[in-house]
């Protein structure tokens, strides 16, 4: 127990340590990890023989990470990358493989060494590419979507190089019964699962058992998710909510193994069937943290198991190799992204994010080592080569920053917009404090709505307060057809700048004649140009909140709230009148000061409205004097609440 508190103490704070000081420097809390790793381990000699079941447990952080992942896809989002997932990231698996295959091959390597060599170098790190893409903001980014789909299909490529490499074995320790069932020898087994559900089963009994195990999670995804919750709930524990993700992911986890799947896919797949969830959002709270404690864990296992006493043996050989895996793999990227169209920017994102091998490579190589299909000094050399190209990703990502600022490119510039996969009865274009009153009203009265904005910090915002939108430029008339504007009944436009809420009223107006479109104005003149422009209700920022002040205001000078309120009734309704009327006259080239029609006009309709005013309070009067009401109260006025 001792043991085992010191080493928690000594991961802790070296973390606590580190990962700041990175953040500070501008070089990423995964960098901060590694080197804190590297410090405690290696430098140090601070842990003990625990580190290698240290990362075994903290490789539970990318089994998270993929599961969160996959609540943010829908499976329709999924179906739509089906392109990308089969065709760029397949491309990538095979082309990075047969490359490295054959520069193994002319090393002197064996031939069955190399395909081995090129199938676990081929594979780069969901962990580190994620943490660090989420971190600086570049998920969205037409780069980052590409990236995404390359990690996803390298997840899943893990599984027919696991049944690839008992074929590329040199030793004894596995082969087949009459029956075609695979059997292994009993010094191997210590790379497996405990129990394993297809051991010894014949190639199709393997087969039906793997699709029996994702056919059973997608089931009760589907059908147990929501009396479970149900179950949960009745207890009104807190922690019990917590406990449940928990046993979620480690249960799905665990099957994946029993299968020979990997853990990762598995959650993954989960994750996605549980998108469309209600739970969704409770998943991602409780998991969250757990997520980024066991990822930071796990690099600062990679950095602690890093064998300096190994690498300082042949620097120059081990160093030389790591910078022309990531020199092929750079190569390999940035040609595939050309020949994809990605943009010139999201290229050298996409390229440099992919660069290195991967945390699955420990895995693979274990595997194989245990296997025989790869010598202990080529496995130890593998090892070498992946984690120091994993402690230079972060270098890549700056390196990347650099070239960025140095071109001055933006995030809106680089990002891209969301796939659009909802309808509603209510558009609401632009999020601000504005939109958030008129979306969180208009579902409180049971409306769906679709949100749009252009700007990716406030949608990330709302998603982790449970509601969701889309990032995007809502004047595209391409994301306006995506969010249903052919059906929805009525369009609120609340975006920022002037030019943008009219030119978007006016093409909204073109696409759909019958749409009631409810606009907001900067100012009166701002007035003028959405009702030019089709806009059915207009609404000024600060119209409605000045009428409430005024109203306070009458009150405190001695009017009672029913004068005051009868006032503001008859200014409100006047100056809508007046604002239809002078809308009529107003003209875009001229001035209203030079527009003649416009001013006489005005000058009659404040004319109308003091006369209007004056008619009202000398109604209300004689009405008081028929009942015997006072004109003024004398009771004390409480402070009013702007509601």
């Amino acid at each position: 127990m001792d043991s085992f508190l010191f080493q928690a103490t000594i991961y802790l704070g070296a973390a606590v340590i580190a990962v700041p000081l990175a953040a500070r420097l501008g070089l990423g809390s995964v960098l901060g990890y590694l080197a804190a790793g590297i410090v405690i381990g290696p430098i140090f000699g601070l842990v003990g023989n625990e580190s290698e079941d240290l990362q075994h447990f903290a490789e539970f952080g990318v089994v998270m990470m993929l599961f969160l992942i996959g609540l943010e896809l829908t499976p329709r989002t999924l179906w739509d990358m089906r392109l990308k997932l089969l065709g760029l990231g397949g491309m990538q698996v095979l082309l990075t493989g047969a490359a490295l295959t054959g520069l193994a091959y002319l090393m002197n390597e064996t031939l069955f060494d190399s395909i081995a060599i090129g199938m676990i170098l081929a594979l780069s790190s969901t962990a580190i590419v994620l943490q660090t893409l989420t971190e600086k903001n570049l998920v969205q980014t037409q780069g980052g979507r590409n990236v995404f789909a390359v990690l996803l299909t390298q997840d899943i490529a893990v599984i027919p190089m696991l049944a690839l490499l008992p074929l590329l074995a040199t030793k004894q320790l596995v082969h087949f019964s009459p029956d075609g069932s695979m059997l292994r020898a009993q010094d191997s087994t210590e790379h497996h699962a405990a129990f394993s559900l297809v051991e010894g089963l014949p190639a199709w009994g393997v087969t039906l058992v793997t699709l029996g195990a994702v056919l059973a999670i997608i089931l009760a995804g589907v059908f147990l998710t929501k009396p479970v919750f149900r179950y949960i709930h009745q207890a009104k524990l807190r922690e019990m909510y917590t406990a449940l993700a928990l046993l979620m992911v480690v249960a799905i986890a665990v099957l994946m193994e029993m299968v020979g799947l990997s853990p990762a896919l598995g959650t993954f797949l989960a994750g996605v069937v549980l998108a469309n969830s209600e739970f969704r959002h409770e998943l991602e709270s409780d998991l969250e943290p757990f997520k980024g404690l066991l990822l930071g864990l796990f690099f600062i296992t990679v950095g602690a198991g890093f064998d300096v006493g190994a690498f300082f043996a042949d620097p120059v050989r081990i160093m030389s190799l790591t910078l022309l895996l990531i020199a092929v793999k750079v190569g390999i990227l940035y040609a595939l992204a050309t020949f994809w169209r990605l943009r010139s920017e999201n290229r050298w994102l996409f390229a440099l994010s992919l660069g290195q091998a991967g945390e699955f490579g420990f895995v693979l190589v274990s595997f194989a080592l245990g296997l025989g299909a790869l010598s202990p000094g080529l496995g130890q050399k593998l090892i070498l080569i992946i984690a120091l190209s994993m402690l230079i990703t972060p270098l890549l990502f700056i390196f990347y920053e650099h070239r960025r600022k140095k071109l001055n490119l933006t995030d809106t510039e680089e990002v891209a917009a969301d796939h659009i996969d909802e309808q509603g009865t209510v558009i609401i274009a632009g999020i601000g404090r504005f939109g958030q009153i008129v979306n969180r009203l208009v579902q409180s009265a049971g409306f769906s709505t679709v949100i749009l904005d252009s700007d990716l910090e406030t949608v990330q915002m709302m998603r982790k307060f449970g509601f969701k939108g889309f990032f995007g430029d809502p004047t595209r008339p391409d994301l306006l057809k995506a969010a249903g504007i052919q059906s929805a009944k009525v369009l609120v436009v609340a975006v920022d700048g002037r030019e943008k809420a009219t030119k978007l009223v006016k093409d909204a107006r073109k696409m759909r004649p019958d749409i009631h479109i409810v606009a907001r104005a900067r100012d009166r003149q701002h007035v003028y140009e959405l009702y030019a422009a089709g806009a059915d209700d207009i609404v000024r920022e600060l119209f409605d909140s000045s009428l409430r002040a005024g109203r306070y205001a009458l009150e405190n000078l001695g009017l009672s709230e029913y004068e005051a309120a009868e006032a503001e009734a008859v200014f409100y309704h006047h100056d809508r009148s007046m604002m239809k009327e002078l809308a009529e006259l107003w003209r875009p080239d001229l001035p209203p000061t030079q527009n003649g029609a416009y001013m006489k006009k005005a000058q009659e309709l404040n004319s109308e409205l003091e006369l209007s005013i004056e008619s009202r309070e000398r109604a209300v009067q004689q009405m008081k004097d028929k009942i015997g009401e006072p004109r003024k109260s004398d009771a004390p006025k409480s402070p009013q609440a702007d509601g």
